[in-house]
């Protein structure tokens, strides 16, 4: 098998195991709501009744319009989320590999504050810094950071030593050994930290939503529940699952292509 039809065949299992995990996740969804008939028919909606809801009811378009609008704004707040948490996990990580003090100084302290809940923090953040674009980036950037920190960190700490060494040996310090050898390394780690960061990455986004900019599916959440809007509840849950999937998928087609490219194809 050549290596282009090995990736596809990589492509095609991870894209057939999301599918498969998509189909699990609609067949409990309606199996706990016969488990629990109290839930329905007034509260609880089925797979079938989110699907008339956005697509065959009279007034499907309109819903699906509405849903589709604030899911925009969602995948964008999900995007300045993901991108600020990663640039920053991927610079005090290649910090922390460098300077072993400063690891052992400060890695405690993320940790601490990573065990306070973000929606204790969110009063705070929203009075530092508004309720604007710069809360998305933080409440989103903190999800994202702590678990891509740990797995870039752990990637970049384990390129080969005998790289290290040859860089050593022709004058290199410890920032060209890191660029030269640490990162390429650490690509895997580094997808893998994607793939990770990008459903805490929306979930960030619809707290910061929820919570400071009252815009987006977590503003449609907040709203529904109170509303007794129960299809336009369940109906964001489910566009927010898919969301969180494709993107997932997005990023794993992109790892198989790009380790396929560098030779460093994962079984």
């Amino acid at each position: 098998m050549t290596a282009g039809l090995a990736s596809m065949w990589s492509v095609a299992r991870f894209l057939g195991s999301l599918l498969m995990a998509f189909v699990l996740i609609l067949v409990i969804w309606w199996l706990f709501l016969l488990a629990f008939p109290d839930i329905g028919p007034i509260i609880g909606r089925t797979p079938g009744d989110v699907f008339a809801y956005l697509f065959t009811d009279p007034d499907a378009a309109q819903a699906r319009s509405e849903i589709f609008a604030d899911l925009w704004i969602t995948l964008t707040d999900t995007a300045i989320g993901f991108v600020t948490g990663m640039v920053a996990a991927v610079a005090v990580a290649a910090v922390f590999v460098v300077s072993r003090p400063a690891a052992q100084t400060f890695m405690p302290i993320a940790m601490l504050l990573r065990s306070v809940p973000l929606v204790a923090m969110t009063p705070l953040i929203t009075l530092v810094v508004g309720r604007g674009v710069a809360v998305v980036a933080v409440m989103g950037g903190i999800v994202v950071f702590f678990p891509a920190l740990v797995l870039i960190m752990t990637g970049l700490a384990n390129a080969p030593r005998q790289l290290d060494d040859v860089i050593s040996v022709y004058g290199g310090g410890r920032w060209t050994a890191l660029r030269r050898a640490a990162i390429p390394s650490a690509v895997p780690s580094l997808f893998a930290a994607a793939k990770v960061s990008v459903p805490g990455a929306i979930i960030g986004a619809t707290v910061a939503e929820w919570l400071g900019t009252n815009k987006g599916l977590g503003a449609t959440l907040q709203q529904a529940l109170p509303a007794a809007a129960y299809d336009q509840l369940w109906a964001s849950v489910l566009v927010i699952t898919v969301a969180s999937i494709i993107l997932y998928a997005v990023v794993g087609v992109l790892e198989t292509v790009v380790l396929a490219q560098m030779g460093m194809q994962q079984e």
